[in-house]
C-alpha cells in the first residue's frame, strides 16, 4: 500500500481507501519457522484438519478477514503436528493479506514442509459486504471444489 494525498492506494488494483484503514504488519510476519512434521506413513489415509478460527487482515482497509480453513493432505511419510499448525495459523493474525493469497500461501508453506503437493486448502470467509468468497488451492489431481 502507497499513500498519496494522505489517501492509501491499493496498489493491486488502484483502488483509493476510503474512510479509516487499521494498522497491519506484511507477509514477513508469517512464522513458517513454527511449521513441524513427525514420522507417518498410511497408504490409505487421508488427513483433514478445519478450524473455524482463522482470520488474518484485508490489506486494503485493515479489517479482519475471518474463515474457516479446511486443508486436507495425505502423509506420504510426515504429519504436520497440530499445536505447531496452530501457532504457524495464528501468526497471521494481523498480517495484511489478500484471501486468495492466504490459500495459495498456506499450500505453498505445507507443500514445502511436507515434501510434496498432495494437499488441498479450502478458505470458506465470513460473508463481508454481501458476498460469500470460498479459495481453494490443491495439488490433488481433479480437485477444482470441494465445497
Amino acid at each position: 500500500m502507497e499513500k498519496k494525498n494522505e489517501q492509501l492506494v491499493d496498489p493491486k488494483v488502484g483502488q483509493v481507501a476510503e474512510g479509516k484503514t487499521l494498522p497491519f504488519v506484511d507477509e514477513s510476519y508469517i512464522q513458517t519457522n513454527e511449521l513441524k512434521t513427525f514420522d507417518f506413513e498410511s497408504k490409505t489415509q487421508k488427513i483433514k484438519i478445519e478450524t473455524d478460527e482463522f482470520s488474518a487482515v484485508c490489506p486494503f482497509s485493515g479489517l479482519p478477514d475471518i474463515a474457516t480453513l479446511i486443508i486436507e493432505y495425505y502423509p506420504k511419510g510426515k504429519a504436520v503436528e497440530l499445536k505447531a499448525l496452530k501457532y504457524y495459523l495464528m501468526s497471521y493474525r494481523m498480517v495484511g493479506i489478500y484471501q486468495e493469497a492466504v490459500t495459495k500461501r498456506i499450500f505453498e508453506d505445507l507443500k514445502s514442509v511436507l515434501g510434496h503437493n498432495q494437499i488441498t486448502i479450502t478458505s470458506l470467509y465470513n460473508t463481508r459486504g454481501g458476498m460469500d468468497v470460498t479459495c481453494v488451492e490443491s495439488g490433488v489431481k481433479g480437485v477444482i471444489t470441494g465445497y
